[in-house]
């Protein structure tokens, strides 16, 4: 037997006042992160804000003195990139519940984001965190392979 009519639209009203406050709840979130990541020479620390922005740069232990322009370039650029891909990850990892059909109201069936259009194709590659320790090296951003 089949649900009235009414019925069902209460059950989608409920549910669409519920995601309404869920993403509500997620921006609040949203608004407050940020990621700082460590370059892998481990010479710059990188933090960005909810929108990828570049919210803080710290230049640790004098390593900077060392490095050639380039170098240091190069260093920026990998900790701020990597940040900003985990904070793409995490906008991502948060909005895709919805994205996703109703368990209660099989109507609304969800829809596709398009995340690589959104953020950029690294961040749907695998993290290759075992590797790098997140990044690729100073190196691989200047090019260099990091052989002597």
């Amino acid at each position: 037997m089949t649900e009235p009519l009414e019925k069902r639209l209460e059950k989608a009203m409920a549910e669409l006042h519920a995601a309404q406050e869920a993403v509500a709840r997620t921006e609040r979130e949203l608004r407050q992160a940020s990621f700082a990541v460590l370059s892998s020479d481990r010479a710059v620390r990188a933090t960005v804000g909810p929108q990828g922005e570049l919210t803080g740069l710290e230049f640790l232990d004098n390593k900077y003195r060392d490095m050639s322009p380039q170098e240091l370039a190069a260093s920026v650029l990998e900790a701020a990139g990597a940040a900003r891909v985990k904070m793409n990850r995490h906008v991502m990892k948060a909005m895709a519940p919805f994205a996703e059909p109703s368990s209660n109201v099989p109507e609304l069936k969800g829809f596709e984001l398009d995340w690589e259009r959104i953020f950029g194709p690294d961040v749907l590659r695998e993290d290759d965190d075992k590797a790098h320790g997140g990044q690729a090296t100073w190196r691989d951003a200047l090019g260099e392979d990091g052989e002597d």
